[in-house]
């Protein structure tokens, strides 16, 4: 890639920043959806939960896959043609006529997503080669998720009252022509200097470990063991499969060498156990305030909001600090927060007054304003620069795979939990499993952040980053002899 003007290099950020607020937009606005879906579609508590999994899963099954076509084919190509896929698959969505298809046109979507973050983040990663610079720039991207937990709620619940639950998927095509676009005109393209071949067999593994996982859990309380039994055993089977194969590949679809790095190991597991947080805190809440608290979805989208203006806040913050200071301080922050906000649900009832529900909200937007930078900077730092598509692929991977496994497992919590009750009576003692779930998940951030960003640390990225690099000039000698 060209090296780029100042001016230039802000908006291919701002480029880039376009993709991931159409992406977190829809996740944020379709949660505010969900009841109005559940009594129109007549969908049960795993139907909803299909609906935000359907999307997740796909794009962690694809982000490894398409990082590494971005690297191969050129990363401009890719990211537009993804733009066009999920700005068709929102349109799909918005016509879906029944649970069954949305589900399906959430897939669409998703494709289309694969190509959008872990690309937008290598392009990102290739402009602004100073650490210092690009991990402001990460911050700002990071804030960028605050902006879609700010903006969504009220916008959904804006479109959701007005127009309907249908419109929410409305918002993403004008801003996908328009990233389009600019794309297309100030976007320059770049790729890898040694392209990475395909990894058919591999990608076949993630799809089935990731794919059966989830529907195990998800399933779990409504299906018996004979149909759920087989799924968790293929993705116990497709998980030893994947360890076995890919260090016996050249050129593997997952690099298992990154994880000898302690920092890219930690921020893996981080990125999981923080998003499986969000996800199952986005699911109970938006369930309890529309579904037990009675509020439209304006107005559920209004309490959301001591959530999301932390979130904005504390992300560019969290870039600020992870340039200057290492990853350590904001990681200690958010795993600190994100478990007092656990802990508040899960031992104090927090939904039953307004005053701890408002802090409780108001804690986990501060741990999740932090969490997202010292992630995404630690999975790039020290890895080689012709793999930034992969190394990013990994830790967007993560996040989608948290994503889908929190509102796997807490979904599959509340449903045992409800049972046949009534819906309102039994809510608050249902969601207790799922909250406790995510202390533990708060808990792992603290410890892990704690843990990995050490002395200890450093030296393994620092190891695993030499390893890395002679690979990279003995397979280049060996290409060029």
């Amino acid at each position: 890639m060209p090296e780029l003007s100042h001016r230039r290099r802000l908006l291919v950020l701002a480029i880039c920043c376009m993709s991931l607020l159409i992406v977190s937009l829809d996740n944020t606005v379709l949660n505010v959806a969900l009841p109005s879906m559940q009594r129109e579609l007549h969908a049960t508590t795993s139907g909803l939960q299909w609906t935000i999994d359907a999307y997740t899963l796909v794009l962690a099954s694809l982000l490894m896959l398409a990082g590494s076509t971005a690297d191969r084919i050129g990363r401009k190509r890719v990211f537009m043609a993804g733009l066009v896929v999920f700005s068709v698959g929102s349109l799909l969505c918005s016509l879906a006529p029944n649970l069954e298809l949305l589900v399906v046109f959430r897939m669409v979507q998703a494709i289309g997503g694969s190509m959008l973050n872990p690309v937008a983040m290598s392009i990102i990663t290739n402009t602004f080669t100073d650490a210092r610079e690009r991990a402001r720039a990460i911050g700002v991207w990071g804030a960028v998720v605050g902006i879609s937990m700010a903006a969504g709620p009220l916008v959904g619940g804006l479109l959701v009252e007005s127009v309907g639950w249908r419109s929410i998927f409305w918002v993403n095509l004008p801003v996908g022509l328009a990233a389009l676009l600019l794309t297309l005109r100030f976007v320059p393209e770049s790729r890898a200097p040694k392209a990475r071949r395909p990894d058919p067999v591999g990608q076949l593994l993630v799809i089935a470990l990731f794919g059966s996982l989830t529907y195990a859990i998800i399933e779990a309380p409504d299906a018996g063991a004979a149909r759920v039994v087989p799924f968790g055993a293929l993705a116990l089977v497709a998980l030893l499969a994947l360890l076995r194969y890919e260090p016996r590949r050249t050129e593997p679809l997952i690099d298992l060498r990154f994880f000898h790095s302690a920092p890219f190991s930690g921020a893996t597991v981080i990125a999981i156990s923080a998003f499986s947080a969000l996800g199952g805190f986005l699911f109970l809440s938006t369930l309890y305030l529309q579904n037990v608290r009675g509020l439209d979805a304006l107005h559920a989208g209004l309490w959301m909001l001591p959530m999301a203006a932390p979130t904005f806040l504390c992300a560019p913050l969290s870039g600020r600090l992870v340039g200057s200071r290492g990853p350590r301080l904001p990681l200690l922050i958010a795993g600190c927060a994100m478990t007092a906000s656990a802990v508040l649900f899960a031992a104090f009832e927090a939904e039953t007054s307004n005053v701890t529900l408002f802090v409780g909200y108001v804690l986990f937007g501060i741990g999740f304003g932090f969490v997202n930078a010292p992630i995404t900077n630690t999975a790039v730092s020290g890895m080689p620069r012709a793999q930034a598509g992969v190394a990013a692929a990994v830790a967007s991977t993560s996040r989608q795979l948290g994503q889908t496994l929190g509102v796997a497992v807490v979904g599959a919590l509340l449903a045992a939990g409800v049972g046949s009750g009534a819906y309102q009576d039994t809510f608050v003692s249902a969601a207790r499993p799922g909250w406790w779930v995510l202390t533990v998940c708060g808990v792992a951030v603290l410890s892990l952040g704690a843990l990995t960003t050490g002395r200890w640390g450093r030296r393994t990225a620092d190891r695993t980053a030499e390893r890395l690099q002679a690979a990279e000039v003995r397979e280049a000698a060996g290409v060029s002899a």
